[in-house]
């Protein structure tokens, strides 16, 4: 299970990366194939589903021409992770009060 700080950061550099190749003007499709990868291992870039590695974000900051700083700009590591909506039930389950105020 991956680690919730993890994930967002995962997340956070997806959209970065999904706002650059937009930006750049490429398709999922056009930089995968710039890449050598399947517009679906994009789509799974974009979205954080999968983790990019060290030597595709080097390859990625080149292709897209920004540093690899880039994809970090904006991350805001103050703001504490999503709880789970599972957690937030079981939450109120235990506390009836919490859904009569949210």
């Amino acid at each position: 299970r991956q680690n919730p700080f993890a994930k967002r950061v995962d997340v956070h550099v997806g959209e970065r990366l999904r706002e650059r190749r937009s930006f750049m003007g490429y398709t999922q499709e056009s930089l995968a194939q710039q890449l050598r990868l399947s517009h679906q291992q994009v789509q799974k870039y974009e979205t954080g589903a999968n983790r990019i590695s060290a030597g595709r974000l080097y390859e990625l900051a080149k292709t897209l021409d920004v540093s690899i700083q880039y994809f970090f700009e904006g991350f805001d590591e103050s703001l504490p992770a999503h709880t789970p909506k599972l957690s937030r039930l079981s939450f109120a389950t235990a506390n009836p009060s919490f859904l009569s105020s949210n």
